[in-house]
């Protein structure tokens, strides 16, 4: 039981880091009129929150290599709650462009800590824990522009910054209380040599980079200029964030229906499902159909790229050696984010310099159908690894 209720506490840390890489979506537009400013600057606001969320994950590798992961999890939250009072009282681009970057730190340590400690409090669901968990991660996301919607109504876009921190700290003493009543897992205790595990495992880390580098690379070029595409198609502000928030919920069930499905069938041939259902998606968003296609095939798009990521976790998590987890983890995830960290600064300077949305995102869907297909031919001839070497 206390597992559970340490589960529950993560879970409400997860909602809120989260929410703090997505937040700055639906804040482009309110960004951008309250600073004048360009959408290469936003954008590169952008990419620092998730540049910020790429860096310390293999620093972090390191550091649970000498600390427990539970203490890593709750400095976390500190950060998160500092950096979000920065943020609110930032003056300047640049000053939201080192908050926005701290939140980043906060939620990169973050899943390099905990997803790791999920795996192994229910080390017999490792999907179904890795779904739970990201399905609490993904409600932060979905309700991200219902909360920037709320905030400017009774505020501006400094209160949602508050009310972030405010939660994230009240957060991090819950989870502290919880992590000191609950008997910890030992299963990371041998996980001591980073290199090690890499060399030993650079097989599964490379392919899961590949997967995930190249389509989140193109889903941070796609959700964060969500707002200003819809726009061209004729959505109203308001109607463009409620859309948003569809595309996010939309993920919430993904988490949870993949995860479960992850610990039944055989994972490569899911992966690879997902990914190219998402080229397929990205694609479909640029028809010149009507407004219903575009709400249909963004919420179908949101489902899809959601399944991907409980797939891939599970794919390393559930078979990656106790010895080996947190630290290969760490590596995978934290090469994987700074690749695609630049989705959003891309398109910013694409849009900038005179391309449209429809173009830039069919060359995205056609690059990842090339990737896709490299996959699929080095899957049947046996390379591409099933599992982690045990």
């Amino acid at each position: 039981m206390t597992r559970r209720r340490l589960f529950g506490s993560l879970c409400t840390l997860v909602f809120l880091v989260n929410l703090a890489r997505v937040v700055f979506a639906p804040l482009v537009e309110p960004l951008q009129a309250a600073f004048t400013t360009t959408n290469a600057t936003i954008g590169l606001t952008v990419t620092l929150a998730w540049l910020g969320s790429a860096l310390p994950r293999i620093p972090t590798g390191y550091l649970l290599t000498r600390v427990p992961r539970h203490y890593v999890v709750g400095a976390t939250g500190l950060v998160l709650a500092a950096a979000s009072a920065f943020i609110a009282a930032a003056d300047t681009v640049p000053e939201v462009m080192v908050g926005a970057f701290l939140m980043g730190i906060a939620s990169g340590a973050y899943f390099i800590a905990a997803n790791p400690l999920v795996s192994e409090l229910f080390p017999r669901r490792v999907g179904t824990a890795l779904g739970v968990h990201g399905m609490a991660s993904q409600i932060g996301a979905a309700v991200a522009s219902l909360l920037v919607s709320v905030a400017l109504f009774v505020g501006d876009w400094r209160t949602t910054f508050h009310a972030i921190g405010l939660a994230a700290l009240l957060s991090t003493v819950g989870f502290a209380l919880m992590a000191r009543r609950t008997q910890l897992p030992e299963a990371g205790t041998d996980d001591r040599d980073l290199l090690a595990a890499v060399r030993h495992q650079w097989r599964i880390v490379l392919a899961g980079v590949v997967v995930i580098s190249a389509s989140g690379f193109v889903w941070q070029g796609v959700f964060n200029f969500l707002d200003s595409y819809l726009r061209t198609r004729g959505f109203s502000g308001g109607d463009a964030r409620l859309l948003l928030t569809g595309v996010f919920a939309a993920g919430v069930p993904a988490f949870a229906v993949t995860g479960w499905l992850a610990d039944r069938v055989r994972i490569v041939p899911l992966l690879l499902s997902i990914l190219a259902g998402f080229a397929l998606c990205v694609f479909a968003l640029t028809l010149p159909f009507g407004t219903v296609w575009v709400v249909a095939v963004a919420l179908v798009m949101g489902y899809v790229i959601h399944s991907l990521f409980p797939a891939m976790d599970t794919y390393l998590l559930g078979s990656l050696p106790d010895r080996h987890r947190a630290s290969a983890y760490a590596v995978y995830s934290g090469t994987m984010m700074l690749l695609q960290a630049t989705g959003s600064w891309a398109v910013g300077l694409l849009t900038d310099a005179g391309f449209s949305f429809p173009l830039i995102y069919r060359s995205f869907a056609v690059g990842l159908a090339v990737i896709l297909l490299a996959l699929v031919v080095t899957y049947r001839a046996g390379r591409l690894p099933t599992g982690a070497r045990a």
